[in-house]
C-alpha cells in the first residue's frame, strides 16, 4: 500500500485528506493518506525518515514551507526562486521538494475561464506576504507583461520586485482602486475576507466588466470582492480552485496517476467548508 501524508502544526484543519481520498477511491488505488502532525523541532527528524516510515511523500503546509526547503532537494527552478516547498516525494534516494502553488491557481483559473490568455496583459495583485510569492511567480511564467502589486507595506511589495525583475511594479495600497481600468486580471492573495477576517474594502467603479477577478481565500467559499464583481458582470474565480489544483501533481507523484479535478470533487470539499453549499 503506498502511503502519503500532510503535514503541519496544526494540521486538523487540513482538508487535503478530503481531495486524495476521493481520488484514491475515484481511481481504485490501494493507498492512504493521512494528516500527520510534525512540531517544527521534529520536522528535520521527520523527513529525513521519511521513506523509512513508509511514506512515498508528503503535502507540507503551514508553518513548514520554508523550512522543508531547506531540509530537501529542490526538484525545480521555479521552486529555487519561491524559497517554500508544499510537495515532497522520493526519487532515487533523494528527497525532492517543489511547490505547486502556482500551477494550482494558474490551472484554476484555466478551468473556470476557458481561453483565457494572459501573455502580454497586465494585472494587478493584492499583497505582497508569503502567499503571493508563488502567484507572481506563476503569472510572470504565463506571460504578464506588467504586474502591478498593492500592498500596504511598499518595502514588501519592492522585495517582489527585486526576486522576480521589473515587470512586478510596486503600488500603494489607497491608490489600488485608481489603477484598475486596463487589468485584465485582478487577484486577492491577502487573507481579507477570509473567515474571522475583515473584508476587502475596495471600489471596483473603474475595473473594467471584462476583468477577471480572482481571490485566493476559499473560506468562505466567495468572498465579499467576488461578490461584488460577479455582481458587476466580471467573471470570478474562487479560492477553493487553487487548493483542488495544487493537489494534482503530488497525486501523481506519489500514487502514479494524474487525477482529474471535477465537479463532483469541488462539491464534496465545498459542502466540508460550508454544509449549505448547493451548486
Amino acid at each position: 500500500m503506498i502511503r502519503s501524508c500532510v503535514i503541519g502544526w496544526p494540521i486538523s484543519h487540513s482538508r487535503s485528506p478530503i481531495i486524495h481520498g476521493y481520488w484514491l477511491r475515484k481511481y481504485g488505488i490501494a493507498g492512504s493518506y493521512m494528516r500527520q502532525p510534525v512540531a517544527p523541532e521534529a520536522l528535520a527528524n521527520f523527513l529525513s525518515e521519511l521513506g523509512a516510515s513508509g511514506f512515498a511523500g508528503c503535502n507540507v503546509t503551514l508553518p513548514h514551507k520554508e523550512a522543508a526547503f531547506a531540509l530537501v532537494t529542490r526538484a525545480d527552478e521555479s521552486t529555487e526562486r519561491l524559497g517554500a516547498v508544499n510537495t515532497i516525494y522520493l526519487r532515487d534516494g533523494r528527497t525532492l521538494g517543489t511547490n505547486t502553488d502556482g500551477e494550482g491557481f494558474i490551472n484554476s483559473l484555466k478551468q473556470s475561464v476557458p481561453g483565457l490568455s494572459l501573455g502580454g496583459t497586465r494585472a494587478m495583485m493584492l499583497g505582497a506576504g508569503g502567499a503571493s510569492l508563488a502567484v507572481v511567480n506563476a503569472l510572470l511564467e504565463q506571460g504578464v507583461e506588467e504586474l502591478v502589486v498593492a500592498n500596504r507595506t511598499l518595502e514588501r511589495t519592492e522585495q517582489l520586485r527585486r526576486r522576480f525583475g521589473t515587470r512586478v511594479k510596486p503600488l500603494a495600497w489607497e491608490r489600488a482602486g485608481d489603477q484598475l481600468g486596463d487589468c485584465s486580471l485582478l487577484v486577492n492573495t491577502t487573507s481579507l475576507g477570509m473567515k474571522g477576517q475583515p473584508d476587502l474594502q475596495l471600489d471596483l467603479s473603474r475595473l473594467a466588466v471584462d476583468t477577471v477577478v480572482a481571490d485566493i481565500v476559499y473560506t468562505p467559499l466567495r468572498t465579499q470582492l467576488l461578490s461584488d464583481a460577479a455582481s458587476r458582470g466580471n467573471q470570478v474565480v474562487e479560492g477553493l480552485g487553487m487548493l483542488l489544483h495544487q493537489a494534482v501533481r503530488g497525486f501523481s507523484l506519489w500514487f502514479g496517476v494524474t487525477p482529474e479535478v471535477t465537479p463532483e470533487l469541488h462539491d464534496l470539499v465545498a459542502r466540508d467548508i460550508d454544509p449549505e453549499y448547493c451548486r
